[in-house]
């Protein structure tokens, strides 16, 4: 049975309170887990020790091993029996192929032609082919555990993450300086070196550059040629405690690199042609970047000075422009609507109950109350509607009678008129996602058998009721489909139909078993 989702949750309490399993770390430089933009990654709570302002804005980022989808498919890594699954979404057909020891990842290429697993028992990658499941593996180097795919899907890189959970190692060398990017087609292999402890990578839109970010270098990669080839760009002086490079944007040719540093109180532009680095006036506490959607410009928010500062991506090194905040609030994290008229500023470094949405390009704000703090904003792919995920923790002149006090709450919030919808929850959100349609989002909670499904155009959400607790949430592009992997010992997912109200679920697809309607 369904239930509108306020009677639903009401229902449920009082039930099992975790505290956050948001992680503090480096950025998730690709963007591919977690729920929200939530601005730049957070730091040591010793960044703000010595000066008693707010800490680093916070970043979440969620367990790796998740489906991975494409219009027609959803590809499940299966690393305890080292195979892959396809479920075909019309048909629920469900195929398994073998591929490497313990597949810790899966992710597809942007034209749904391949899947390709991170192998990490046996330092390799498998690409595979969508239609036929044709396997081919590639060796790559020891001991990696992250992989990030190109835009146009030719390559993939592969690094170690210290920070990062592995799920096996071969016992070989493991390096923090190497990275390993992988051609798919033809599968080829090319190890480099790279700058100490790489973070990630930023690929340039046509893919034919990748700039790998370190600790305090790029290591440009130029992808067009026969064979990749490497130059390191140093982002810092010899210095006894170097800034860390927290947040990189580059211009959509590729060309140029944004570098927001830890503690830092300027900006660095990179021109990437030639290796020259300068350093851009910025305001005070520059805590996040964001560009909008037709890349345009760039904007930084610089928190102590409460200003947003924006620069233009076709003339970098232009004046930017500078506009003050509307009032006195320490906002940190700034996302940019789809549609690029609005952006979303708030904190989640300090429990602020408020945020204010900007109509770009001009100096009106709307600044709102909110029922409790942010712990992340999420958009809908036009911006027309957003999902503000709150703390736990209240405000500090909250009211204690107040019913969410002490309590999860999240806020359906349309951004270009006042219609909103407060909703108590039972526990804390542990993942989301929106069809690429703008018309529904789903979210999922800790402790609780429930797929949670959001309507834009009413902001009335609806319960729907799973066999086991979700893991993980997604849609499939095109449809207004999600799917929910579940813990069970032979693999659970379930398919939800937000515009016929159906649910699907294929319990031990790892054995091609058991469709349940």
């Amino acid at each position: 049975m369904r239930l509108p989702l306020p009677l639903c949750l009401l229902l449920l309490l009082p039930a099992c309170n975790s505290e956050s399993n948001m992680t503090a770390g480096k950025a998730d430089w690709d963007s591919g887990s977690g729920f929200g933009d939530t601005g730049a990654a957070a730091g040591d709570a010793s960044d703000s020790a010595d000066t008693g302002a707010p800490p680093s804005e916070d970043e979440s980022d969620y367990l790796k091993l998740a489906p991975a989808a494409t219009d027609q498919y959803v590809f499940v890594a299966n690393p305890d029996r080292d195979t892959l699954t396809r479920i075909a979404v019309s048909s629920l057909e469900v195929v398994t192929v073998e591929v490497g020891r313990i597949p810790s990842t899966v992710q597809t290429t942007s034209d749904y032609r391949l899947a390709i697993t991170l192998d990490e028992g046996d330092d390799a990658v498998s690409i595979v082919y969508a239609e036929t499941l044709e396997v081919f593996p590639v060796e790559i180097r020891d001991n990696m555990n992250q992989l990030s795919l190109s835009p146009n899907g030719e390559w993939a890189m592969a690094w170690y993450d210290p920070n990062a959970e592995s799920m096996g190692s071969s016992g070989g060398v493991t390096s923090f300086n190497e990275v390993s990017f992988v051609r798919t087609d033809p599968a080829t292999h090319f190890a480099m070196a790279v700058g100490y402890d790489p973070a990630g990578v930023r690929w340039s839109d046509d893919g034919t550059r990748a700039v790998v970010v370190s600790d305090t270098a790029l290591a440009v990669v130029e992808l067009a040629g026969d064979t990749p080839a490497r130059t390191i760009i140093p982002l810092v002086e010899d210095d006894a405690s170097p800034p860390v490079a927290e947040e990189v944007v580059l211009t959509p040719d590729g060309k140029y690199a944004f570098v927001r540093q830890r503690g830092a109180e300027d900006l660095l532009i990179v021109d990437l042609d030639n290796g020259v680095v300068d350093r851009v006036v910025v305001g005070t506490d520059p805590t996040d970047m964001d560009v909008t959607a037709d890349n345009a410009f760039l904007a930084v928010i610089a928190r102590s000075a409460r200003q947003i500062w924006s620069y233009d991506l076709a003339n970098p090194y232009a004046t930017p422009d500078v506009v003050d905040f509307p009032v006195d609030l320490p906002f940190g994290s700034i996302t940019f609507t789809g549609d690029g008229a609005r952006a979303v500023l708030y904190t989640n470094a300090s429990a602020v109950d408020a945020l204010t949405i900007w109509e770009v390009g001009t100096s009106d704000f709307d600044t709102r109350s909110l029922v409790k703090p942010v712990a992340s904003v999420g958009l809908s792919p036009e911006g027309t509607t957003a999902l503000i995920f709150h703390t736990k923790e209240n405000a500090e002149d909250a009211d204690s009678n107040d019913p969410f006090y002490n309590k999860w709450a999240l806020t359906l919030m349309e951004t270009a008129s006042i219609g909103e919808n407060r909703l108590l929850l039972p526990s804390e959100p542990t993942g989301y996602t929106v069809t690429d349609d703008d018309r529904y989002g789903f979210f999922i909670l800790d402790g609780h058998d429930l797929l949670e499904a959001v309507d834009f155009n009413t902001l009335i959400p609806t319960t729907v009721s799973l066999p086991s607790q979700p893991a993980f949430i997604g849609t499939l592009p095109g449809h207004d489909v999600a799917w929910a992997s579940q813990a069970h010992d032979l693999g659970r997912i379930s398919f939800y139909d937000a515009t016929t109200d159906a649910l699907d679920t294929i319990t031990g697809f790892e054995l091609n078993s058991d469709i349940e309607h």
